[in-house]
């Protein structure tokens, strides 16, 4: 499985945790969103799995042989002992493939789902593990309670793994009979890692500027990838740094962004400039900083009512490339 990067905390606090050979049966997986938690969750999944069939027979660590039976079976999604619940793709979506919409949330019926899973023994060893991403996801009240009722009177040798990315979201009573595992946001060396890992293609231009983009979540920044982010950063420096007299720049951008064809690049943009804006305010004081912060302010409420209001995209790019423009140095 994926080498697991920047989260060597929380796999220390888990093995910890775990060496006397009695494992908590429910743990919350808690961070923001796209720093790893779902890989963490099913490579302890595997590794659990895995022990349970051979205990004592794998190396220390998470890590699981690609031969051992247990891989074969987790890999091709056929692990009698295993469950995952996720949102599903909404039955009359239509569209297929990966890109397909999904439910609002994981229903009551896929938690009721777990009961005949449950309500057996495990097939391959004394453990079974269920996988909840994300537990935030969850239908309330119905879903929540019907899986309260599980991590209440948990079947012996069952561990629940459930995702979090707002813990603040999950009942009470959900939480309190969960052992909370944190996982903190990626660093500069470890995003660059991953992205490397996941993007082997990509310049290391390209790389910077999702790392930049990314604020520590591998998963935010990939979802930039393939949209010349580099390209919009260097444009939106050079008119912070520079201004733009001539209007020729901010034109330019409208121009490029506003296409339907680029409505993926105009989203990342949105989302760029209060950004770029913000790193700028980072190195100023007085009265220069006064102004960026102000801009910061103002490109949010630009760029959220671009989204909620559906504005027009040349004319959005405009007002905000202009927000940028006022913060060159002053003559």
């Amino acid at each position: 499985m994926t080498r697991l990067r920047g989260q060597d905390a929380a796999i220390e606090a888990f093995l910890s945790a775990s060496a006397g050979g009695t494992i908590h049966h429910a743990w919350l997986l808690a961070g923001p969103q796209g720093i790893g938690k779902a890989s963490f969750a099913r490579t302890v999944a595997l590794r659990l799995l895995a022990e349970g069939m051979t205990p004592g027979a794998l190396p220390p660590g998470l890590s699981v042989p690609d031969t051992h039976q247990a891989a074969h079976l987790f890999a091709a999604g056929t692990h009698p002992d295993y469950r995952e619940l996720r949102r599903l793709p909404k039955k009359d979506s239509g569209k297929g493939g990966s890109d397909e919409e999904l439910a609002r949330s994981i229903t009551i019926d896929q938690v009721r789902g777990l009961g005949p899973f449950l309500g057996t023994a495990p097939s391959m060893s004394p453990r079974r593990v269920i996988v909840m991403d994300a537990a935030d996801d969850l239908e309330r009240p119905g879903a929540s309670n019907a899986l309260l009722k599980n991590l209440e009177e948990p079947p012996a040798g069952t561990v629940f793994l459930l995702v979090s990315h707002a813990p603040g979201r999950l009942l009470p009573t959900i939480r309190s009979r969960c052992r909370v595992l944190r996982f903190d946001p990626l660093g500069d060396a470890d995003m660059a890692a991953v992205l490397r890992d996941v993007m082997p293609d990509a310049d290391e231009v390209e790389i910077a500027a999702l790392v930049r983009a990314g604020g520590g979540s591998p998963g935010r920044a990939m979802g930039y990838a393939g949209l010349d982010l580099a390209g919009i950063d260097t444009a939106l420096t050079a008119i912070g740094r520079d201004g733009d007299p001539a209007n020729a720049r901010r034109a330019g951008l409208a121009k490029v962004l506003s296409p339907k064809a680029a409505q993926a690049r105009y989203e990342a943009f949105l989302d760029r400039v209060p950004t770029v804006i913000a790193q700028m305010a980072a190195m100023r004081h007085g009265e220069d900083l006064r102004r960026a912060l102000d801009a910061y302010d103002e490109a949010r409420g630009i760029a959220a009512a671009a989204r909620g209001l559906s504005l027009d995209a040349q004319g959005t790019v405009y007002e905000l490339a202009g927000v940028v423009a006022r913060l060159a140095p002053r003559p």
